[in-house]
């Protein structure tokens, strides 16, 4: 069980099932184009809006089965500090608009490559806002995805907005996240219910004008219903497996989400990718393997247990 060592330092079972939830979550998040490319002829703020509304309503229904409404009636009760979760609201449904958007008009390449750059806005956002110290490995991976990003603006004439969008919408995310009191199930519920109304009097906007995709076919229909199950689901698995495994563990899965995007988008969706996108994906993996082996060096390592005297 030696292998097994980096996923858990007691290689107990419970951080075996961690490692199968995570994988699950990743696995989901990672097949979304997949799901999401469904949607034809559907704009991608109008999926937004179904994801918001029933994921709203899946998420309200797990709660209940789970008996998880303590912490959503106490963050309720206290509107003042509500400013941080409506603030993540915003980031995360803005990421969620510009990935169906990105999806649906061929760019899952781009989506892949904000995902890979996330850990890295992370590590910037660290360093220039919470005035954190870095590593020199830390500084040379930001660096090396900045020189990445360059690349692509001076030989395609092109920035790739929508993958540093992507990464800095996440990356922010993650940032107020942190400062909410409220655990992953909770606080998307939150988030979701707080963009409730929005969500509704688009809907009926879009019913009033004649313009909503809503029952014109079951089949659309039962996919925008879909849509919050699909948002939910990798949560429920992630905070299962951030319950039983270190962060680092969970840090090292997560690339599983972009590298199965990238893949789908190379080999079911056929998208190209010309040299340079490829000199800076290569430039950013770097970075990223630069990245990992500085968190792994700065592991807290166990202190060796005395030598049984016989």
């Amino acid at each position: 069980m030696r292998s097994l060592s980096f996923f858990s330092s007691n290689q107990n079972p419970s951080a075996l099932k961690g490692v199968g939830f995570g994988v699950s979550a990743y696995l989901m998040w990672g097949c979304f184009p997949l799901f999401f490319a469904l949607f034809e002829g559907v704009p991608a703020w109008e999926v937004l809006i179904h994801r918001v509304i029933w994921a709203c309503g899946f998420l309200a229904i797990v709660i209940t089965l789970l008996q998880r409404w303590s912490p959503v009636k106490a963050a309720l009760r206290e509107p003042q500090r509500l400013g941080r979760v409506l603030a993540c609201a915003l980031l995360i449904s803005f990421n969620w608009g510009l990935y169906i958007y990105a999806v649906s008009s061929h760019q899952v390449l781009q989506a892949s490559l904000g995902y890979f750059l996330t850990p890295l806005v992370n590590v910037a956002l660290a360093l220039v806002v919470l005035r954190e110290r870095i590593t020199a490995l830390q500084t040379a991976s930001v660096v090396l995805a900045v020189i990445a990003i360059v690349v692509q603006l001076v030989a395609l004439g092109e920035l790739p907005w929508i993958s540093l969008t992507l990464a800095l919408t996440f990356g922010s995310y993650g940032l107020l996240r942190k400062q909410v009191m409220l655990d992953g199930l909770s606080g998307l519920f939150v988030e979701t219910l707080l963009l409730l109304p929005l969500g509704l009097l688009a809907f009926g906007w879009l019913s009033a004008s004649g313009n909503s995709h809503f029952g014109e076919t079951s089949r659309q229909t039962w996919l925008l219903i879909a849509s919050g199950m699909i948002t939910a689901m990798p949560l429920l698995a992630f905070a299962g497996a951030a319950r039983r495994l270190r962060l680092s563990t969970l840090g090292f899965l997560l690339y599983i989400n972009p590298t199965l995007q990238f893949l789908i988008a190379l080999f079911v969706f056929r998208e190209p990718l010309n040299q340079i996108q490829l000199i800076s994906f290569v430039m950013i993996w770097t970075g990223l393997l630069l990245y990992i082996w500085s968190a792994w060096q700065s592991r807290p390592r166990p202190t060796a247990s005395a030598t049984p005297t016989r």
